[in-house]
């Protein structure tokens, strides 16, 4: 009679063991194989890519069943929002609007979606993975495969054709002066490639990378006591400190080590070290596999 409660709590121990191991193991899936930008240069022939905004938002890809981070994370979405999705992989951007860059990591992280969160949010599709065609073969497909969807939270990412370097630049202008991220050029001409190539491109008013953080720096004078640095690592195994673009809440509490960060620069130094590097921001959606 006595042995009855001990089992109750050894099924409530398990429940709740469970409970905080399956998050762990749905970060354990196998990033997928993602085509990667490089920076813009004008050396490329403008005529044989298409032009479309930047979204300031969460790389997310669906497998035909499931949503992924880029770094193989599962997006816990709510039901509704990918029923009736097609058996195609698509390769695009959650996106909750220009300057929301934070509601959208925070909404699409959660172990538990949160409808009114997901309500804000949209799926910018920008690419067919599987299609065996070229970029400007597989736009049309994409946006007949969406059309049929006819979701008003999924949607195919406007692409156009810019004329000259310097009318591309008037865009990027006027798509930053309204909000928006930068620019990306995508080749008509390419395949799907998971790899970084002149394929695809990003053009912005800045240049940005990520980096892992590895150390934390103490502070002096005004910030003894607190956070004077990262030290941080890029993908390549450069390591470099980031001691200037943080709030007094981030010098309070800094980014975990291990974690990955988004810092903006001013071009590269001969040794490949970036020029005048400040923090922008923590990029909780990016994972080891980032390159």
């Amino acid at each position: 009679a006595m042995r009855l409660p001990i089992v109750c709590l050894r099924l409530l121990f398990a429940v709740v063991l469970a409970s905080l191991v399956l998050p762990v193991l749905a970060k354990s899936g196998t990033a997928p194989a993602l085509t990667l930008a490089k920076s813009y240069h004008p050396r490329i022939s403008l005529k044989d890519y298409w032009v479309s905004e930047k979204y300031d938002g969460m790389r997310a890809y669906w497998d035909g069943k499931t949503l992924w981070t880029r770094g193989g994370e599962v997006i816990r979405a709510p039901a509704w929002f990918t029923a009736g999705w097609p058996e195609l992989a698509l390769d695009g951007e959650l996106w909750a609007g220009q300057g929301n860059f934070n509601e959208t990591i925070s909404t699409a992280r959660r172990h538990l979606p949160e409808d009114p969160a997901w309500r804000r949010l949209r799926f910018m599709v920008f690419d067919l993975p599987a299609h065996p065609g070229t970029f400007s073969q597989r736009l049309p497909v994409l946006k007949t495969a969406l059309s049929r969807l006819n979701l008003p939270w999924v949607q195919p990412v406007p692409q156009i054709k810019v004329s000259s370097h310097r009318a591309l630049r008037e865009m990027l202008e006027k798509t930053v002066a309204t909000g928006g991220e930068g620019l990306m050029l995508h080749r008509g001409s390419s395949f799907y490639r998971a790899e970084r190539s002149d394929d695809l491109l990003k053009l912005k008013t800045h240049d940005d990378a990520e980096a892992r953080v590895v150390n934390h720096l103490p502070g002096k004078g005004r910030h003894q006591g607190r956070l004077g640095a990262l030290l941080v690592e890029t993908p390549d195994g450069l390591r470099f400190r980031l001691g200037t673009g943080f709030s007094d809440a981030q010098r309070d509490a800094p980014p975990a080590l291990g974690s990955w960060v988004t810092y903006r620069y001013r071009g590269l130094h001969p040794s490949g070290l970036p020029r005048f590097a400040s923090f922008l921001r923590l990029r909780p959606d990016v994972s080891l596999q980032v390159r």
